[in-house]
């Protein structure tokens, strides 16, 4: 069997490659070694130089990738690709081959994780100390060759492990995931996960929580997250060292979960979350002739709002909905602006409130009705959910239009009021980003 074992340095943002080295290996010695310079074509940040010694003057006139790939197709052709963190090295290589049109595919094995498996109890596994552990000398440490060349006497001695066949064997078996899984993550934590709806939770090796994600499948979602060729996918598996789980039942109470989960930990890897959400209120106002308009502006701007939304699109269309219900001027619900007359009166969706067709008093008392019926939402809801078991029933309370939480109940439970639901409640915070998550639920009733 031939192996290829492999380094990279990268140029940190966008991953594009600095530096490669690959030793050919039969097993037994090296056979072939390729070791070259990589002209990124972008800029090496100033903290990976200091890191590798890379900049951008050493780099300046080496070859681009596109002149070094044939070299690096030859090598590793037929061979097992091998490498510390392997996901990293060779979704660097996939993504310049990718660039260039071209599929590159091999089988992986991955040194950190055959060491924690073969050679278990080192307090770490990165390169570095594994090495100093062992008594490998490491020379030109974050530099590709030297990386590379120290992996391979790492590999050596793996093979040389009473129980290596058996556990290589297991690594290179094509349905096996240990490939897939971030280094740091025992196999145990990812075979818990169940195939359910529910949040889960990336940590890493302090027990810190460093993401929080919602599925309708946790295993399968994080799954997903360990092929991502993004940098901060690349970077959160690389940095987890295990991850665990609350089923919610449905995708609704997952979505309410989340929310509370990222408020609480505050992960760094949730950066989208921790965005602030731009949104939209209608309100009302009356004109110089007594008429009432219905308008919408950024929520911030607006000290009553009737009703808030989360994009124009969904502002407009319910605007547009509630002109036809109750045949309001597009013209005053400002759907059509800078016009003296709505073009919707020759259509009859309109009275003729601005052709003077209509009483102000008609008008202002279907827009009341409109207010009304808007305004009639802030009701006490429950909204049932399906629960965690067959035999549980999941629900969302609020309670006059305010988000009081989400709770569990057994079937057999008798629920007679409301009220009766405050046992099995676990409340939670009200905030935009709730109403926002039940804002599509509310706008069905």
């Amino acid at each position: 069997m031939i192996y290829t074992i492999i380094d990279v340095e990268t140029t940190g943002q966008g991953n594009r490659m600095t530096e490669i080295s690959v030793f050919k290996y039969d097993g037994t010695a090296v056979i072939d070694e390729f070791t070259s310079l990589v002209n990124p074509n972008s800029y090496i940040p100033e903290h990976i130089t200091a890191l590798t010694g890379i900049d951008n003057a050493l780099v300046a006139d080496a070859p681009y990738f596109e002149d070094i790939a044939q070299d690096i197709l030859s090598i590793t052709s037929d061979a097992i690709f091998v490498a510390h963190n392997v996901n990293f090295d060779f979704n660097v290589i996939n993504g310049e081959f990718k660039r260039l049109g071209i599929d590159f595919t091999r089988k992986k094995l991955c040194t950190v994780r055959l060491s924690r498996k073969l050679l278990p109890g080192h307090r770490s596994y990165s390169l570095g100390k594994l090495c100093n552990d062992l008594n490998i000398n490491l020379v030109d440490r974050h530099r590709a060759r030297g990386d590379a060349e120290a992996t391979t006497i790492l590999f050596e001695l793996l093979l040389k492990q009473p129980e290596a066949d058996a556990v290589f064997s297991e690594f290179l078996n094509k349905n096996s995931r240990e490939a897939t899984l971030p280094p740091n993550l025992p196999k145990s934590s990812f075979e818990a996960l169940p195939n359910s709806a529910g949040i889960y939770y990336f940590k890493n090796k302090k027990g810190k929580v460093i993401y929080v994600g919602k599925a309708k499948d946790i295993k399968k979602r994080v799954l997903s997250h360990f092929y991502s060729k993004t940098k901060k996918a690349q970077d959160m598996v690389r940095e987890t060292g295990d991850i665990d789980f609350e089923i919610s039942g449905s995708e609704l109470v997952a979505l309410l979960m989340e929310d509370a989960a990222i408020k609480h930990h505050f992960p760094i890897y949730n950066k989208a979350a921790k965005r602030t959400i731009q949104s939209f209120s209608i309100f009302s106002y009356e004109d110089r002739k007594g008429i009432l308009h219905l308008a919408s502006n950024k929520g911030r701007l607006v000290p009553n709002p009737i009703i808030t939304f989360y994009n124009v699109r969904d502002v407009r269309s319910f605007m547009e909905k509630l002109c036809a219900k109750y045949n309001l001027c597009p013209k005053y619900c400002h759907l059509q602006e800078a016009v003296s007359e709505c073009s919707h009166y020759s259509i009859k969706n309109c009275n003729g409130i601005c052709r003077n067709k209509e009483s102000v008093e008609a008008y202002n008392n279907r827009v009341l009705e409109a207010i009304y019926d808007i305004s009639d939402h802030k009701d006490d809801i429950v909204f049932k959910e399906k629960g965690r078991t067959s035999n549980e029933e999941a629900f969302v309370l609020i309670k006059g239009g305010d988000y009081m939480g989400y709770g569990f109940i057994e079937k057999t439970e008798t629920i007679s009021h409301i009220d009766d639901l405050q046992t099995f409640l676990i409340p939670q915070k009200d905030n935009i980003d709730i109403q926002k998550i039940l804002r599509p639920r509310l706008m069905k009733l």
